[in-house]
C-alpha cells in the first residue's frame, strides 16, 4: 500500500471514532447560544489556530450571512497585536484567558482545539470559562490530555497521529457549521 493509501484508510478510521452524538450535542449549544445572544470564543495554538479562525469564518458567514438569526463568534487567535502583546509583555499562557476576561459573559461557550489537549493558554482559559459560568467545549485528541476532562462537552479523537487529529477537528467543525448552512433557509 502507497503512502497515500495508507494515510486515507487510516483517516476513515479516525473518521469513524467521531462521536457523533456529542457533536449533535455541540450542534444544539450552538442553536442555544444564536437564540440566546450569547458569544463563542474558538482557540487553539498553531493547525489549531488555523481550525478555529476557519471555523469562526465558517460561522460568520457561512452560518449567519443573509439569514434572520445570526451567531456571535470570535477566534481568540485573530488578534494577532493582542496576542503579541500579552506574550511578550506578560506570557504566553495567559493570551487567551485575558481576552476572556474583556469580552465573555455567564452562558457564552469557550470552545478549545488542542491536539494533545496540554496546552497552558487553552487550559488557563478553559479554567477561567468554566469559573465564570461558560459552557466549555474541548476537541482534542490521543487521550485527551488536562484539558478534556475540563470541558463540559469533550469530543476526544483518540488517534496518536497529529495530522489525522486535526483533519478530524476540521470534520467535526465542518458538522457543525453545515448543520446550519446546510439545513437552515
Amino acid at each position: 500500500m502507497n503512502f497515500p493509501e495508507l494515510y486515507r484508510t487510516e483517516l476513515h478510521k479516525t473518521i469513524d471514532a467521531i462521536d457523533s452524538t456529542l457533536v449533535s450535542e455541540a450542534i444544539d449549544w450552538f442553536k442555544d447560544a444564536r437564540a440566546n445572544g450569547n458569544t463563542i470564543f474558538v482557540a487553539g495554538n498553531g493547525g489549531s489556530a488555523s481550525t478555529a479562525s476557519h471555523f469562526a469564518c465558517d460561522i460568520v458567514k457561512g452560518a449567519s450571512f443573509q439569514k434572520d438569526s445570526r451567531f456571535r463568534i470570535m477566534a481568540l487567535t485573530d488578534s494577532l497585536p493582542t496576542m503579541t502583546a500579552y506574550s511578550n509583555d506578560v506570557g504566553y499562557d495567559i493570551v487567551f484567558m485575558e481576552q476572556l476576561k474583556n469580552f465573555a459573559k455567564p452562558g457564552d461557550i469557550y470552545m478549545a482545539i488542542s491536539g494533545s489537549g496540554n496546552s497552558p493558554n487553552v487550559i488557563k482559559a478553559m479554567q477561567y470559562a468554566n469559573d465564570l459560568g461558560c459552557k466549555t467545549m474541548a476537541l482534542t485528541g490521543r487521550d485527551g490530555g488536562k484539558l478534556g476532562p475540563m470541558a463540559k462537552l469533550h469530543l476526544q479523537v483518540p488517534v496518536p497521529h497529529m495530522g489525522r487529529i486535526e483533519d478530524a477537528h476540521m470534520i467535526i467543525c465542518h458538522m457543525i457549521a453545515y448543520s446550519f448552512m446546510d439545513t437552515e433557509k
